[in-house]
């Protein structure tokens, strides 16, 4: 089963960051900053990084992607995180960033 904790963007609008834990893995969904804080993605990340499997990124908002410099900081050794990105009817794949996607 899985289970969802919210790290932010949960009764505000910034700081994305839903952590998705299944029995075997723990993968956190986007990893943003709280805008008009500190910018630099240093912020705290409320869970342990060297414990994260893998990262999703939703797309390229600072307040999605900021703070994957910081999962690094505190330990996370995984691959770079993945783009889920956005898909016309289709199947193009609309905005996003190029570095992610």
């Amino acid at each position: 089963m899985a289970r969802v904790h919210f790290m932010g963007a949960a009764g505000m609008v910034t700081g994305s960051c839903h952590l998705v834990e299944f029995d075997s893995a723990r993968v956190p969904v986007d990893c943003g900053v709280f805008q008009g804080e500190d910018a630099g993605g240093h912020q705290e990340l409320g869970f342990d990084a060297c414990t994260i499997d893998a990262v999703v990124l939703t797309h390229a908002h600072l307040d999605h992607l900021g703070r994957p410099p910081r999962l690094y900081e505190d330990g996370y050794r995984g691959k770079a995180p993945g783009y889920a990105g956005h898909r016309r009817a289709g199947g193009h794949r609309t905005g996003g960033c190029p570095a992610l996607g």
